[in-house]
């Protein structure tokens, strides 16, 4: 039985400095729906597979073992008090990705990865310690927190449906789906039918799971993708532990050179520039949940994010470096559990039973070979989904922040410049034109705030 929270307070906690612990039955109640919904969405997180497959060249057994492994430490964010499901730095694949590429595929581009998220963890790390993640996200003004979030979203989306793009090669499947998760996650009338109908409310609960379910339906259908075969012989899958450790930890193949670590570092600012994005989606989406649910104080630290993200990072580098990278949101799943979470505590009794039993339940879910076997020939489709209705999230929210017409120029403005030319290009070009615009760099709700105080 879950300890029981006074109305109003946060959910029972162990205090660990700026940590909060929290397991799972004794600090927050399980979650049935996040659990199932993590059975197909754990296809997500298996969508890495081909990623690793293509670009470190190691067969599929050691890739899904270091899904595994990945997906462990995921749940260092709901047990050590971060309310919000993780994920990838996933609009910076394409990034991390085209680098890679311009090494030779073996040592050097493994050595090449795991300098790369060793400077990115120690990104995080610095910018937890310092207390420079929480001022960052305050004092920054919200036309370029907009920019950036816009961006982001313009980026899922265009990598999904440019030449090549996976909306090209499963169109049937990519764009159905993709109809189905906004109907259900975003809809006025999917929320009125909801309050109408105990199925249609049923049905809502379970997120983007019904959509997922429909593409497992719909690629076979459509020819665009393999059936699902189900293996029923072994039951849990075992990660190669020996083989990662052999073939990619540092530890076995040799560390990087400081040259490297020096060549990986303008990369290494780009990618945490996008993370960036996630630390502000966080706020956002943890924000407008707590204004709804006043039983509940939720608190969302940046610092404490930055810090769980910095020690996935180094985790995965030094065991089994991973180019999606450690992200500190999974937008896409946080906003369906945020949803659910709005409509009271008799619907999710805390923000922590649904990010909790989600992500515990996907890396139960990508260690069970049944599960895995079943929804490995829709893993592209289930990555194109999640990046689209990401793509969604990060406009939404983006454009809810900006208020004024010069504010939604320099915000087009912005987005575009990132989508196309990536982050740094983006970040500086919307900087530059606020300071024109302004004639200054400060936060008007923050310098509202302090004069109030």
């Amino acid at each position: 039985m879950a300890l029981q929270r006074q109305q109003g307070a946060e959910q029972p906690y162990i205090p660990a400095g700026i940590f909060k612990i929290r397991l799972p039955f004794i600090h927050y109640k399980w979650e049935l729906s996040e659990c199932l919904q993590a059975i197909l969405m754990c296809s997500t997180c298996l969508g890495a597979i081909p990623l690793l497959e293509e670009l470190f060249g190691v067969p599929y057994e050691v890739a899904w073992s270091m899904v595994i492994i990945n997906g462990f430490f995921y749940n260092l964010h709901s047990l050590l008090g971060d309310p919000v499901v993780p994920g990838w730095i996933t609009p910076a694949i394409p990034l991390v990705t085209a680098f890679l590429t311009q090494t030779e595929m073996g040592v050097e581009r493994v050595q090449t990865m795991i300098a790369l998220q060793i400077v990115v963890g120690l990104l995080f790390l610095f910018m937890g310690i310092t207390g420079l993640a929480n001022k960052i996200i305050t004092k920054i003004p919200h036309a370029i927190k907009a920019g950036i979030l816009l961006g982001a979203g313009f980026s899922a989306i265009l990598g999904e449906f440019e030449a090549g793009g996976r909306a090209g090669l499963y169109p049937v499947t990519v764009l159905i789906g993709s109809l189905i998760s906004y109907f259900l996650l975003f809809s006025i009338l999917f929320r009125r039918l909801k309050s109408k109908s105990k199925m249609w409310h049923l049905i809502g609960n379970f997120g983007m799971l019904p959509a997922v379910i429909i593409a497992v339906i719909i690629g076979p259908l459509s020819g665009e993708l393999p059936g699902p075969v189900l293996e029923l012989g072994s039951i849990i899958k075992i990660p190669d532990f020996a083989e990662i450790w052999n073939t990619l930890s540092p530890f076995a193949i040799g560390f990087p050179s400081l040259a490297k670590f020096i060549s990986v570092i303008p990369t290494a600012i780009a990618v945490y520039i996008i993370a960036f994005g996630d630390f502000v989606s966080s706020a956002e989406l943890i924000r407008t949940a707590d204004e709804i649910r006043t039983d509940e104080k939720i608190e969302f630290n940046a610092n404490r994010s930055n810090i769980i993200s910095a020690i996935r990072n180094l985790i995965m580098a030094l065991i089994a470096p991973y180019p999606s990278l450690c992200g500190p949101l999974w937008a896409a799943v946080t906003a369906a559990v945020a949803e659910r979470y709005k409509e009271g505590r008799k619907a999710m009794d805390s923000i922590f039973s649904g990010v909790g039993t989600f992500r515990w339940s996907t890396f139960i879910c990508v260690s069970l070979v049944p599960v895995a076997s079943f929804v490995q020939p829709i893993l592209p489709a289930a990555l194109s989904l999640t990046l689209i209705v990401q793509g969604f999230v990060c406009c939404q929210i983006g454009l809810s922040m900006i208020h004024t017409d010069s504010e939604r120029g320099l915000v087009g403005v912005m987005a575009a410049i990132l989508a196309i030319k990536g982050a740094s290009w983006g970040l500086a070009a919307g900087i530059i034109l606020y300071v024109l615009i302004n004639g200054n760099f400060k936060n008007p709700e923050a310098v509202k705030k302090a004069n109030n105080e």
